[in-house]
């Protein structure tokens, strides 16, 4: 019974209406393992064309390749504009009295619940989250840049 399932199965892919639902299933099929890892290290297009191959189908559809990468390294100086970028899209921040060592209170006028928004901000813009007695203590740019950097091991 499931050998003639199989046999039938083969036999519908000889016919172009299958070819293109058969393409489209392997286009999609050789993408999902790329998609799943972290670093993409390969080209998704060898394994679309091992895949599709044995059909000998040429469309357009068979031709469509992906290219993954990952972000950039953090640096301190990417940290840091990403932390000053941030900080100046914040509506009670006035950027210009926005220096690397404007303290929160003092200088820039802020509160502890601006500061606690600004915290979550920040774990929003760098993807990891913050422990209240950690942020409690984050009070200048400067300081938050220094605690992301030693939290992704980031030293240059």
């Amino acid at each position: 019974m499931a050998s003639r399932v199989l046999v039938q199965c083969v036999r519908s892919f000889t016919q172009p209406s299958a070819r293109v639902i058969f393409e489209n299933i392997t286009a999609r099929a050789a993408a999902v393992p790329v998609a799943n890892q972290r670093h993409f290290s390969f080209n998704a297009c060898s394994q679309r064309k091992a895949l599709t191959s044995h059909t000998k189908v040429s469309s357009p559809l068979a031709q469509l390749c992906r290219q993954y990468g990952d972000l950039p390294p953090l640096t301190l100086d990417t940290i840091r504009e990403r932390v000053l970028y941030v900080l100046k899209l914040y509506d009670k921040i006035n950027p210009e009295k926005l220096t690397g060592a404007s303290h929160f209170i003092k200088d820039l006028g802020l509160d502890s619940l601006d500061q606690v928004e600004i915290i979550m901000a920040m774990e929003d813009e760098f993807g990891f989250e913050i422990p209240d007695a950690e942020a409690e203590k984050l009070m200048t740019p400067q300081e938050i840049v220094q605690f992301i950097a030693d939290k992704k091991d980031v030293y240059e």
